[in-house]
């Protein structure tokens, strides 16, 4: 037998509403009612119906109107169809209660020391069905953003250099200091000058030369420093500076957070250095998403 194809582009979809209305109303003249149309337009909408389905669709009744056989088999999938059609053109929403979600955000370890913990004690409560990954860092993590490869990033980034199509927000303003291991000969008295930069330094350096601040503000004052080792962890860093003489220069908020675990004093810097920005960049196509919106919110407030 040769099975007839139709034509989807000739279905109207608010055929499918009159039939579904028609179903529960049992009422030609009522369903047309509820669907503001006019007698006459509902009797057409049904001649329309029959001829789709090739079925008279229903038949009159004492009480009213009954569906056939067929179309009573078909009413529970036109109801699905509807359903589905609602939840495809509905605003898209995120309740974190219940929400099955999975974030990339991609950061360096120093930023990722920083929020991840409250993030998760956050999520956890509010939202324990999210899960977060953390990538390995990718550069400045901008291209695993365009890519896809992450939802947001977190960092210092210059706006100018983003690319279009990106959004970027300030999380909280950040300078340096100097943190060096309990005891060490230089803090017999205040941090000098000479002292710091005549001292044997460790930097942390990813995609640059690191705290590219402290060699331009030495060299304005016709200074450099001797850099005894090079390393990309921010949290290895630390602990080698806790055993050894080297001094090392961190980000405030890192430095505070890492003296309530390993013997180093924090002092300032004895030069005026650059403050920077940590922020945080997400890309266009996500701008919108509800449950990017939450998690961007989440970060926002746990960064004040």
């Amino acid at each position: 037998m040769k099975i007839q194809k139709t034509d989807i582009n000739a279905i109207d979809l608010n055929l499918l509403k009159f039939l579904s209305t028609l179903l529960r109303e049992r009422n030609v003249t009522r369903a047309g009612a509820r669907m503001g149309l006019s007698q006459p337009a509902a009797s057409r909408a049904l001649g329309r119906l029959r001829e789709l389905f090739q079925d008279k669709v229903v038949v009159r009744t004492s009480s009213g109107v009954e569906p056939t056989p067929r179309i009573l088999a078909l009413e529970p999938l036109v109801e699905r169809l509807l359903e589905d059609i609602r939840g495809i053109v509905a605003p898209a929403q995120f309740d974190p209660a219940t929400a099955q979600q999975r974030f990339t955000i991609a950061c360096l370890d120093h930023i990722a020391s920083i929020v991840l913990p409250k993030l998760v004690a956050r999520t956890e409560q509010a939202a324990p069905g999210v899960t977060l990954d953390i990538p390995p860092p990718s550069g400045n993590n901008v291209d695993s953003v365009a890519r896809g490869d992450a939802d947001i990033a977190l960092g210092v980034f210059d706006s100018q250099r983003l690319p279009a199509g990106f959004h970027q927000r300030k999380l909280y303003d950040e300078d340096l200091v100097c943190v060096t291991r309990r005891g060490h000969p230089l803090l017999s008295s205040r941090l000098p000058l000479e002292a710091f930069a005549a001292s044997s330094h460790i930097v942390v350096t990813i995609t640059g030369q690191g705290n590219a601040q402290i060699d331009t503000a030495l060299a304005a004052l016709g200074k450099s420093r001797r850099v005894s080792m090079r390393l990309p962890h921010f949290l290895v860093a630390p602990t080698i500076v806790a055993s050894s003489d080297l001094i090392l220069s961190l980000p405030r908020r890192l430095a505070m957070h890492i003296t309530q675990s390993l013997p180093l004093e924090v002092t300032e810097l004895p030069l005026r250095a650059e403050t920077f920005s940590m922020s945080m960049i997400w890309h266009e196509r996500a701008h919108g998403d509800p449950a990017q919106i939450w998690l961007r919110q989440q970060i926002i407030e746990l960064s004040k």
